[in-house]
């Protein structure tokens, strides 16, 4: 007699927070539909299911017939709803209120419209720390799925690894299943024999086990080729007929179901920890490729699989040491999120704190806050997203909290946690965020109006799979292949388009370059740098007015050695979309010309449409935003993205040269490698002369000026999403 044993099949379907509508839907026709319908007939099957709130909301608005059907399936006990934080956060990243916040909103939101209230949860990227288990619990969860991985990491073997566990933080217990990795690499990549191969082997070894797999569903239908494999060439049909054919033994159930028949394999207290992947995505890229080529050099060593369990890479929180853009999110995030514990302890409205809540939730939406085998961080729409809300949400703490709208603020805290002071000037328009300890720079620009920051850059960096692109596209073959086993070339050429920034690409960035260098060699960040005033430290002082605020900076550095004082200030007006920015060099050598420039930045003006361009000062214009510009004798520039419905203007009281070329990095998502425009660099520059004094004086007046209808158009994407 074959012994028994339960198969779970977890499925988690997510388009996050800020993804293309069309994306959506080609995703909902490609996997979430045809699935579902391959699945209806199999009466006998469970699965549980998972659905981000994100993609949840947006079927509920343009299919609602899909709920309908998914409604039917719960009370018919075929599917179980699976629930987690409502707009799929990395948890580890949110303070304790914002964990159980989400989780709770979610369950709510689930129980009103498919009649249910969810038990288990899907964590987000199975990122885990074991501090969560107390939050999940108090949030009203039983159970979550995460990978054996973990279990792995804690010690033990696959053997082991035959039910759910319990896990205990602070009193409260947890269970816990072992997701299989095994599994999520045989299905649906290799024929559906393999996988009841594989059940059966641990059936024989360990009667009533319980076997767990939990993946991605886009990996039915969404991810490349898996569409006409899964569908078109039969295998989830033939998968689903292998299961019934076996379900005299192999019993497809769902988590729910599971506790209730198998008690826990014991307790577990796991380390901090992701899919393995997540944790060599996570390390530094020296690190990484360190890691790969050893773990390559090992997989044929005798002791490789009794060893490979104890090998694992880093900690998904140093992403944000990893990508300082990261940090940049999540230290804004945090700072709405504390805006808007103080506003409730403040007694503001009810009704006005729950939109606010809604959008610094949607803001904590994971994707862009990290980077592996999808786009994540180098995908400017979903950077672009998660600060819309963030800043929507912080413009509306402003106005909750009685913020007139002709006044300005000028105010200095850690506020990205590095250790220094950063200023914050803000009005009803705009909100500028300066680093006066890296080189005063300017690293985020608000755009009220629109809620968009002009200064969510990327920096072009390397990436361990650069030497991939340096290699070339392989083929896979006849068979389907895992995502991360692709190496395909969206556009021709990429190893050509490598290029690497030596500092950050933000704004207020002071460079001297030598008199006779090129657009080209500054594009590709291959001039030399002269001085020293890109990074290092200037001091401060803040001066406030009755209608105007000021954040002035002074550095005493060098430039080829010769010692020259730069002093920078932005003034910000009430009520004015128009930064002030002056500078004054001194101390400058006479009879001595040198190449003085000021980089600026500009995020979310994309390159290659019409109605995105350059104009000069009288309003001529002069090309797509992605091309190359080197102008001479210039006194402004404009860049327009109609789009959007912002101009963004450059008024200089001196002759200037001004250069502008588009920052593309060359990055790795599901698709395979491409080519990103990630920002527009604009610099204008100078050949400086001394005046009598050893001084030289520029100002520049920087403009963000948006169409009215602009707002409506952001406000009604945000509903949608």
């Amino acid at each position: 007699m074959m012994s028994n044993a339960y198969l779970c099949l977890a499925l988690h379907n997510h388009q996050p927070i800020g993804n293309f509508d069309g994306v959506f839907e080609q995703a909902y026709q490609d996997s979430y539909l045809p699935f579902l319908d391959v699945f209806e007939p199999y009466q006998d099957l469970q699965i549980s299911l998972h659905t981000s709130g994100p993609l949840m909301m947006w079927l509920a608005g343009r299919h609602p017939e899909y709920l309908d059907r998914l409604r039917m399936l719960v009370d018919l006990g075929r599917i179980e709803i699976v629930g987690g934080p409502q707009y799929e956060p990395i948890l580890t990243m949110l303070p304790s209120v914002d964990r159980i916040g989400q989780i709770q909103t979610y369950g709510q939101w689930l129980e009103r419209n498919l009649g249910e209230a969810p038990l288990g949860m899907w964590t987000p990227e199975r990122v885990w720390e074991s501090s969560l288990t107390s939050d999940v619990v108090d949030a009203g969860i039983a159970y979550t799925v995460l990978d054996d991985f973990h279990f792995k990491a804690a010690g033990l073997r696959d053997h082991d690894l035959t039910s759910y566990f319990l896990t205990e933080d602070d009193g409260r217990v947890l269970k816990i299943f072992p997701g299989s990795e095994r599994l999520r690499y045989t299905i649906p990549f290799r024929p559906a024999s393999e996988t009841i191969e594989y059940c059966r082997e641990v059936a024989e070894q360990s009667p009533g086990a319980v076997l767990t797999f939990g993946d991605d569903g886009e990996k039915f239908g969404t991810w490349p080729d898996t569409k006409e494999h899964v569908y078109d060439r039969g295998w989830l049909r033939s998968f689903f007929d292998a299961l019934s054919e076996n379900a005299d033994w192999l019993h497809t159930v769902t988590l729910s179901e599971a506790v209730n028949q198998a008690p826990p394999a014991g307790k577990i207290y796991l380390p901090d920890c992701s899919y393995r992947e997540m944790t060599e995505w996570s390390l530094p890229v020296e690190a990484q490729e360190t890691f790969d080529d050893v773990v390559h050099a090992m997989e044929d060593h005798q002791r490789w699989q009794d060893l490979k369990s104890f090998v694992r890479g880093g900690y998904w929180r140093n992403f944000k040491s990893k990508y300082d853009e990261t940090n940049e999110m999540y230290a804004r995030m945090m700072h709405v999120s504390r805006r808007l514990a103080e506003a409730q302890a403040a007694g503001i409205d009810a009704g006005e704190l729950s939109v606010i809540r809604d959008h610094l939730y949607r803001g904590q939406c994971n994707c862009p806050y990290w980077h592996g085998a999808f786009g994540g961080i180098y995908l400017p729409h979903l950077r672009n997203a998660v600060y819309q809300h963030l800043i929507e949400a912080d413009t509306r703490l402003d106005r909750a909290g009685g913020m007139e709208a002709r006044s300005v603020q000028a105010t200095a805290d850690d506020y990205n946690f590095d250790g220094l002071q950063e200023v914050r000037l803000s009005n009803d328009r705009l909100c500028a965020w300066i680093a006066p300890g890296r080189g005063g720079r300017m690293y985020e620009l608000d755009v009220r109006d629109i809620s968009h920051n002009l200064l969510a850059t990327l920096q072009r960096r390397p990436e361990s799979y650069h030497r991939k692109v340096l290699a070339g596209p392989n083929e896979s073959g006849d068979d389907v292949a895992s995502i991360h086993d692709r190496v395909v070339f969206k556009q021709a050429n990429l190893d050509q388009r490598l290029q690497y920034d030596k500092f950050a690409r933000k704004s207020l960035m002071d460079h001297f370059y030598d008199n006779e260098v090129t657009v080209e060699s500054v594009a590709r960040s291959e001039a030399m740098e002269r001085g020293d005033f890109v990074e290092l430290p200037f001091e401060t002082k803040l001066r406030r007015g009755a209608d105007r605020v000021q954040v002035q900076m002074r550095r005493d550095g060098n430039a080829w050695g010769i010692p020259i004082s730069i002093t920078k200030a932005v003034t910000m007006i009430a009520g004015s979309d128009r930064l002030s920015i002056t500078y004054l060099l001194e101390n400058l050598p006479p009879g001595k010309p040198l190449h003085f420039a000021i980089e600026m930045n500009f995020a979310g003006l994309p390159s290659g449409a019409d109605d995105r361009y350059f104009s000069d000062a009288d309003g001529n214009r002069l090309g797509q935003l992605g091309e190359t510009l080197d102008l001479r004798d210039a006194s402004g520039l404009s860049l327009s993205d109609r789009w959007l419905g912002i101009d963004v203007s450059l008024e200089i009281d001196r002759a200037s040269g001004i250069w502008a070329f588009p920052i593309e990095t060359v990055s790795q998502s599901e698709g395979g490698f491409e080519l990103v425009h990630q920002s527009v660099c604009v610099q204008p520059h100078w050949i400086v002369t001394a005046d009598a004094e050893g001084r030289w004086v520029v100002q520049i007046e920087m403009t963000a000026r948006c169409e009215e209808k602009t707002e409506t158009l952001q406000h009604e994407q945000a509903i949608e999403l």
